[in-house]
């Protein structure tokens, strides 16, 4: 991987020149990879823009900006673009209607920032070996496409710059290791460019991107405390509403999924085997807090024939 950064690092000074280059930071493994190796290349000329679309874990936004702007001293432009990713998928339901609306308003909106900075050609992008395999080629999609591949529009108006795209996710974090990023980013478990749109099933509500959020918190917060190491880990909410009973009253409310799986690159995976009485503490857990929530179910589906995320 030493040989590797080195000619990544010299590939992309002489293909930048005196340009200036936007990266699509999300705070995840890969485009912070992607952002400290491109920020060694060519320092100031990169301007990193962090979105966000609304669609992010609890605490999110707060912890980019802490990590990308005070530590490591990057350029970097945050975006609130809540509402106007929330209207577009207003009534979406199709996953892969989601994820080609969020994969071009991710793409417009780097193009907005764009025409505020002078001389940005370049857009850098996280993208790796198995996004590229998973969306497919010539318009069909093998398994299903990813905002920052099958999810972009024709009409890009940037030249991109894809410095992982050779590599499977434990060789990006041996990138990431080599460029001295802290384990706290570097080990984070993957997730998804659409954020948490494709961990809520059917149509996205800001009152159901409530509920999954505190979920998926409570889950990891709990896996976290167990001491458990899971490859990833994390709560969908399936879009199911069952019949339940609190308080000797009958309640009708959401159901919320747990998805845990180990996996070396993500191309296949085995569901993890957390002890029943973790999964209890969780359940209880979320239940206590989430009164829209009267059921938790624990998905032990290998991938294949499932895929690791949901959607």
């Amino acid at each position: 991987m030493k040989k590797f950064l080195e000619e990544e690092i010299k590939n992309i000074r002489k293909q930048i020149g005196n340009k200036k280059v936007l990266c699509a930071l999300s705070g995840g493994v890969d485009s912070s990879v992607a952002a400290v190796l491109v920020h060694r290349a060519i320092g100031e000329k990169l301007t990193c823009v962090f979105v966000d679309h609304g669609l992010l874990r609890k605490g999110e936004r707060e912890e980019v900006e802490r990590e990308f702007k005070d530590h490591f001293q990057m350029n970097l432009i945050t975006v609130d673009a809540r509402e106007r990713f929330l209207d577009k998928l207003k009534g979406i339901i199709d996953p892969e209607k989601k994820r080609k609306i969020i994969g071009e308003e991710f793409i417009r909106v780097f193009e907005e920032e764009q025409s505020k900075l002078k001389d940005i050609d370049y857009l850098v992008q996280g993208t790796i070996k198995s996004d590229i395999i998973e969306s497919g080629t010539k318009g069909k999609v093998a398994v299903k496409s990813h905002h920052n591949v099958g999810g972009l529009p024709e009409d890009v108006n940037f030249e991109l710059i894809e410095p992982l795209k050779t590599l499977y996710k434990e060789e990006v974090r041996e990138v990431g290791r080599l460029l001295g990023i802290s384990p706290e980013i570097v080990e984070r478990q993957p997730f998804p460019g659409p954020g948490l749109a494709v961990r809520c099933l059917g149509e996205i509500t800001k009152e159901k991107l409530e509920i999954l959020r505190e979920a998926d918190y409570i889950f990891r917060e709990e896996i976290k405390n167990a001491g458990l190491n899971i490859w990833q880990y994390f709560a969908v909410l399936p879009n199911i509403q069952s019949v339940g009973v609190i308080d000797g009253q009958r309640t009708y409310c959401h159901t919320i999924a747990l998805r845990a799986v180990n996996s070396i690159d993500g191309m296949t995976g085995e569901w993890a085997k957390i002890p029943l009485e973790i999964l209890e503490k969780i359940s209880t857990r979320i239940t206590d807090k989430i009164p829209e929530v009267n059921r938790v179910v624990y998905d032990i589906t290998s991938k294949p024939p499932a895929t690791i995320e949901w959607e």
